[in-house]
């Protein structure tokens, strides 16, 4: 790897370190989570400030133009201080990378400057009750009525869909055709503030500031060229952006490993116990340096995936890896973490109840690890297990 390119990921920690100092103290962050409220508008303009949100999006359209590897390492710092203001870059590194690679030009000059500067939200409704990683089991439809798409479903888990201006619903829009459930389906971008759209937002264990939602389309009405790409291929479009995903929501995994390990870390400093640090304890220092080590190997597969991506290379085996790998780390840093700190980190005023929360999700989101071993098997040449 380009030293060059080592020190500018280095100078980016560095200044997401700085801003979690100035901006958002732990104090803050707790406040949030507490009240399930995401960041304030004053904290996404000095964001939108810094490039950050627009991040990966094309210069041309006022985004930074930035590639994976440096938007995984941007992603990893914020989620080291708060992961749920992470998750919002990689809806916005989503929302990009598909309407730079399949939406019309009037599309991305409506979406992605507004994005860049911090003006404008958007959300995607891709799972269902019925679904989950089962996308295709979904209902949700859509018909054309003129001029307009009329999608009439239910969604789970759309996160930011009561800040959003507009929605990407995945929708059914034609019958499956030669025997193929992926056919048929088209994404669809949707203006949300319309009576037709309810949204009900969730209370979860986890990612309290992300602001998921369940979201219902009753005769929801879309502009017919708020169809993104070719009609019928959605979900082909979906899977063309999966690598970044997976490759962006691991980035999210080993910053939430990270922020473990370093209040685990300085608590086992500190903490005195018969006499001296608990750090001494043998047992202890076996449990650090295993997430220490796991972290350095989680880390390597991710820039990895990502180099690979970059380069035009396939990656889908790799990033599946990552992602699996930073999920599993998450869990277990965390809850080495909560075993070190022991009483202390079960107050509310340790953030390392926080992350043990904040890391379940990374085994089941964006898949689940079961399904991305099964992603990795079938790369092998094993037969397809579901």
């Amino acid at each position: 790897m380009d030293f060059a390119i080592v020190e500018e990921h280095a100078l980016l920690r560095e200044i997401v370190q700085d801003f979690y100092k100035r901006e958002l103290p732990r104090e803050r962050i707790r406040e949030f989570d507490r009240n399930g409220t995401g960041p304030p508008d004053d904290i996404l303009a000095k964001m939108a400030e810094l490039g950050w949100l627009g991040l990966t999006i094309p210069g041309e359209y006022d985004g930074g133009g930035a590639d994976v590897m440096t938007a995984a390492v941007l992603i990893e710092e914020l989620a080291r201080g708060w992961a749920s203001l992470a998750s919002d870059l990689v809806l916005t590194s989503m929302a990009s990378g598909l309407l730079t690679r399949f939406g019309t030009e009037e599309q991305r000059q409506t979406v992605l400057p507004g994005l860049a500067r911090g003006e404008m939200r958007i959300a995607f409704s891709l799972s269902e009750p019925s679904g989950g990683t089962d996308v295709l089991n979904g209902t949700t439809s859509a018909e054309l009525d003129g001029s307009e798409w009329v999608i009439q479903g239910q969604k789970l888990y759309t996160s930011r869909a009561h800040e959003a201006a507009q929605i990407i619903v995945l929708a059914r829009t034609d019958a499956p055709t030669g025997g193929k459930k992926a056919r048929g389906w088209s994404l669809i971008m949707t203006p949300r503030d319309q009576e037709e759209i309810q949204v009900r937002k969730l209370d979860l264990l986890g990612f309290r500031s992300a602001g998921t939602t369940e979201v219902f389309y009753d005769a929801a009405r879309a502009p017919e060229d708020g169809l993104i790409g070719e009609r019928g291929r959605g979900f082909y479009h979906l899977l063309a952006s999966l690598n970044n995903e997976r490759i962006t929501a691991a980035a999210i995994g080993i910053g939430i490993a990270q922020a473990a390990f370093d209040e685990a870390l300085q608590y086992a400093t500190e903490r005195q116990a018969f006499g001296r640090p608990i750090g001494a304890f043998q047992a202890l220092q076996h449990s650090l340096a295993d997430t220490a080590t796991e972290l350095e190997q989680a880390r390597l597969l991710v820039q990895k995936a990502a180099w690979l991506e970059m380069n035009g290379r396939e990656c889908a085996r790799e990033a599946a890896m990552a992602n699996v790998a930073a999920g599993e780390l998450a869990v277990r840093a965390t809850d080495r973490g909560m075993r070190i700190l022991a009483g202390h980190g079960m107050n509310s005023d340790s953030p390392m109840e926080r992350y043990l929360r904040d890391a379940r999700l990374q085994v089941f989101s964006p898949v689940s690890n079961e399904m991305g071993r099964n992603f990795i098997g079938e790369s092998y040449g094993l037969p397809r297990s579901y």
